[in-house]
């Protein structure tokens, strides 16, 4: 369907181009893209820390008009934020009843874990297959971010820049489709190794764990890129001997 408009332009008028691209922005304003509000995603970040960190225990009731109150917002920013938190399988929401903290149990975290290895350990051959060029530099640049979130004992920060590692090697394996399901898995294999961390937990070497994976990578020999990612997620936690025992052997 064709539309027309008569907007008879008075050439005297309109003398230059910026004049002229204000009547036309009238007629055609630009397409609003949807895009989390500030405090929206306050919310969420503060919601998200303290799940992760276990401030939040799993069962507790969250509730839009206390947060509401809490983050001095509207119900319908906090509404957004507990959205994103349940994409991410961080809450549960259940109509009337309300939301809740999502569990965190161990069963959930070793289906995630065996899934994270067909993923990883699949999309990483299709990544060896042509790798981009930047693939090694970044990796690299978010080995450093983590290493530098280690310095400053920020564990929750360490644990995004390690999931940005996995999701920008994983993007090489051009398989878009997966990457959420990716990213679900990671937020909660993090979640389930921090609940089971000790409270002086090595952050530097759980950010040099990844130095390996880029060397493998870098060496251009796709069996040892596959099996450095493999053993990387067999021994995330100390599960892996039991979940993984031909890879960690």
């Amino acid at each position: 369907m064709t539309i027309i408009i008569d907007v008879n332009i008075d050439n005297d008028k309109f003398t230059n181009t910026q004049q002229l691209r204000q009547v036309t922005m009238a007629y055609f304003p630009p397409r609003q893209t949807n895009t989390k509000s500030p405090k929206s995603g306050a919310a969420f970040d503060a919601l998200k820390r303290d799940i992760m960190l276990g401030v939040l225990e799993p069962g507790t009731g969250l509730t839009e008009l206390e947060l509401a109150a809490h983050f001095q917002c509207s119900q319908g920013t906090v509404r957004e934020a507990l959205l994103q938190l349940q994409e991410e399988g961080l809450v549960l929401r259940k109509g009337r009843r309300g939301t809740q903290v999502s569990e965190c149990t161990e069963d959930e975290a070793i289906e995630m874990f065996r899934l994270r290895q067909q993923i990883e350990g699949n999309g990483m051959v299709r990544v060896m297959r042509s790798p981009s060029r930047t693939l090694i530099k970044d990796l690299s640049e978010l080995l450093d971010k983590m290493l530098k979130a280690a310095a400053a004992a920020d564990e929750l920060e360490l644990a995004s820049f390690d999931r940005d590692f996995h999701r920008r090697l994983f993007e090489d394996a051009n398989l878009p489709a997966l990457d959420p399901i990716l990213h679900r898995c990671l937020v909660h294999n993090h979640r389930f190794k921090i609940s089971r961390s000790p409270m002086s937990r090595d952050l530097e070497a759980t950010a040099l764990r990844h130095r390996s994976i880029i060397e493998a990578i870098g060496s251009g020999d796709a069996g040892r890129a596959a099996a450095s990612m493999q053993h990387h997620i067999a021994t995330i936690v100390d599960l892996g001997p039991e979940v993984f025992p031909e890879t960690v052997q």
